[in-house]
């Protein structure tokens, strides 16, 4: 198959009725100035999806207080509930105030999905110097002209000195081109660290860890700080996890990066990493409400221009079906 595809950058988009609603309802919760209260009053009865977005946005700030961490944990587990609430017949003898309750708190639960609710993503973008939108490969050239490609949905920090050059991997994945300065050139991420000794190579998060794949030159990779490094030649690859690396494999790196020509190459991959990579080029939320798919393991190669395809041959493959909902795909 080709693999021809130009890098596809995407374009700043308007922002969403209820990303407004957010913003307003950020804005509110300080010090607004009398001209910021005029200016969203006209904008909150304007138009009465306005009012309707806003009331589910102050919803979301109630229940923001509990720890987004139990909430994420619970998300998959509420929605599953909801839609097989949706797919039963009623009870006989439920009131109707019970049903109004339970579909407003399904909703919220939805809105959660639907706004990004991902406090650690926020505080990401808000820390990095460089950020990419999801879809959105983004190529920079750094101080020293070495260049940087982030791969969808990512983000890094830059911190050059005089006696380093070091790059932070906040979110997602990076591909690195360095140039030869003399000065040190250090990717970190997660725990771990990736020095360049002249090479072409990629940085990924992978959950509490990442990865490094080299295509060219070599680079020595530490697990944690006062590890022994392991240096990587061409074509091999190493992952590391709470400190622990795994061993170097070989491996077929234009195939591994082939994200920079459009593609998404995955050899065994468990289904929940594959989503995990086509989320990065989705617009909306991709839930996985079947566990027992999760460990399912996936091969091929998709472009990545399109995520709704790759979701349909992923489909035909494992057997999940498909639904949206409230700006979320659901996979069960």
């Amino acid at each position: 198959m080709s693999r021809s595809h130009p890098l596809r950058v995407v374009a700043d988009v308007a922002p969403s009725l209820e990303q407004l609603a957010l913003t307003w309802h950020e804005r509110l919760r300080g010090q607004p100035t009398a001209a910021e209260r005029q200016a969203f009053d006209q904008w909150l009865y304007a138009e009465p999806a306005h009012v309707e977005a806003y009331a589910q946005v102050q919803a979301l700030w109630a229940l923001s207080e509990q720890p987004a961490q139990r909430l994420a944990a619970e998300e998959a587990q509420a929605l599953g509930s909801y839609l097989q609430a949706m797919d039963e017949p009623p009870r006989r003898g439920l009131p109707r105030w019970w049903l109004g309750g339970l579909a407003s708190a399904a909703s919220v639960l939805l809105m959660l999905g639907l706004l990004g609710w991902q406090p650690q993503r926020w505080v990401d973008s808000l820390r990095a110097d460089y950020v990419s939108a999801p879809g959105q490969l983004r190529q920079i050239t750094l101080a020293d002209q070495s260049v940087l490609l982030l791969d969808a949905d990512s983000a890094v920090q830059v911190h050059f000195s005089d006696q380093q050059r070091r790059i932070e991997l906040l979110r997602g994945a990076a591909y690195f081109q360095v140039s030869h300065t003399g000065q040190p050139f250090i990717v970190g991420a997660a725990e771990g660290e990736a020095q360049v000794l002249g090479t072409q190579f990629e940085v990924r998060l992978r959950g509490d860890g990442a990865q490094v794949t080299v295509q060219s030159g070599r680079v020595a990779v530490t697990a944690k700080a006062g590890d022994t490094p392991q240096v990587l030649m061409a074509n091999q690859q190493v992952s590391y996890d709470h400190g622990l690396a795994a061993s170097v494999q070989g491996v077929d790196s234009d195939a591994s990066l082939a994200w920079r020509q459009g593609w998404l190459t995955f050899y065994q991959m468990p289904l929940a990493q594959v989503l995990d990579e086509v989320q990065r080029y989705s617009p909306g939320r991709i839930v996985l409400l079947n566990p027992a798919l999760a460990q399912q393991r996936i091969s091929g190669s998709f472009p990545s221009q399109d995520p709704d395809q790759v979701l349909a041959s992923l489909a035909s493959v494992v057997g999940f079906q498909r639904q949206q909902v409230l700006g979320l795909t659901l996979l069960r």
